[in-house]
């Protein structure tokens, strides 16, 4: 059997596309915002394919996984591990913001305004539970509205496993059908990863520089090291011990979907390659990839409240104000709610920070200090979520002794 040389594989044309795009955006920033179109487009074409692909996988899923109780308990397991993971990240984000205070020394200068609107977005857990309910869950998809279509087609799957064989083969053959032309399409526009990587990299560089984390460096450092402990210390551990693989070879296996992420700094828009890296490239069975992924693109946000658990101590900190163990596991739990609603909200971080500095009675103006450095983070930590993702893939396939 011949292989394909190294530069036809899709994770080294992604990793030449990044720093091709970094080398753009430094070298001439005028050129690399300009290409930035190139990303957009890419974009369009990965959000345009999301909503079908979410509703048909579930279904799809579910009706693979089998009767209700495999689908209960698949769905237990993925709510289980998303809770753990989630709660450990923050976890590690408040450890480190409490040992290096990165906030201490931070002043408000000239960005003490947080960003307009931000104020409005202020929602409580019964409007989070009314949005999972869409009055028209066709209007949900055109809006694409994430969370109501992905509990449309749960009742949908769930329904459908417990109908009578004869009454459920018809439709599992055309929901099927319609995923396979789906998943046709979807691997024509990864084929263009590249190509969209490089344009949004060199934007993002163009745009932004190195030097905008000279001042907020303590508060980037903390972030970051937060996010990679995580990923490389806390998930990877999970993945050795539960999910019993290699956490080299199997984030070598799904490399496209994380630099992905990082570039595009949205987990939906990476779902499709995420699915396409877990079953094809890392062989996981395609019942526990079409059920987990999905959802776990939705509500698994480590990453995310990693991050509002950092920002919110590190501005606390820039005021001299001492949370006490009350209230940073104050912090920790509405981090860990705000998290979930954060799909598919634009500046999806920041709207639930506002959430959580308002638990604990602190100032919404210190984001606009913080603010200068998210789009960094964002990228990184959308990262950190879709790895949370594809790694509990791989752990609950292992609880549930499939094999693709």
């Amino acid at each position: 059997m011949q292989t394909s040389p190294w530069y036809r594989k899709l994770h080294w044309q992604v990793l030449i596309a990044l720093v091709a795009g970094v080398v753009l955006g430094t070298a001439a920033p005028a050129l690399g915002r300009e290409v930035g179109f190139i990303g957009d487009l890419f974009l369009r074409l990965l959000k345009m394919i999301i909503i079908p692909l979410i509703f048909l996988s579930l279904v799809d899923g579910m009706s693979s996984l089998g009767d209700v109780r495999t689908v209960g308990r698949v769905g237990v397991r993925t709510l289980l591990y998303y809770t753990v993971t989630t709660t450990l990240a923050i976890v590690v984000g408040l450890t480190l913001v409490n040992l290096l205070h990165p906030g201490v020394g931070l002043t408000l200068g000239a960005q003490g305004q947080a960003p307009e609107g931000l104020e409005a977005a202020h929602t409580g857990f019964a409007d989070f539970v009314l949005r999972l309910i869409p009055d028209n869950v066709i209007d949900a998809m055109a809006r694409g509205d994430v969370l109501p279509v992905i509990m449309f087609a749960i009742l949908f799957g769930l329904v459908l496993t417990g109908l009578d064989e004869t009454e459920a083969r018809p439709v599992t053959r055309v929901v099927s059908g319609i995923l396979a032309v789906i998943q046709r399409l979807t691997l024509g526009i990864i084929r263009l990863a590249p190509i969209g990587i490089f344009g949004l990299i060199g934007r993002a560089v163009g745009r932004s520089g190195v030097e905008l984390i000279v001042g907020l460096w303590p508060y980037f450092l903390t972030v970051v090291l937060s996010l990679i402990i995580h990923a490389t210390v806390t998930l990877a551990l999970l993945l050795i011990i539960f999910g019993r693989r290699s956490p080299i070879a199997y984030a070598r296996s799904v490399l496209p979907a994380l630099v992905t992420a990082f570039s595009t700094a949205s987990s939906s828009a990476t779902l499709p390659l995420s699915m396409e890296c877990a079953e094809h490239q890392a062989g996981l069975p395609k019942g526990v990839v079409s059920f987990v992924l999905p959802l776990g693109a939705t509500v698994n946000m480590d990453g995310t409240a990693l991050y509002e658990a950092v920002a919110a101590l590190t501005i606390a900190q820039m005021y001299g104000i001492n949370l006490d163990l009350h209230q940073q596991v104050m912090v920790l739990i509405t981090a860990l709610f705000a998290s979930v609603g954060a799909a598919g909200i634009p500046m999806a971080g920041l709207v639930m920070l506002v959430i959580v500095l308002d638990a604990v009675g602190l100032p919404l103006a210190g984001i606009g200090v913080i603010i200068a450095v998210d789009s960094v983070l964002d990228m990184m930590r959308t990262a950190t979520n879709v790895w949370s993702d594809l790694v509990g893939t791989a752990v609950i396939s292992r609880f549930e002794g499939r094999t693709a």
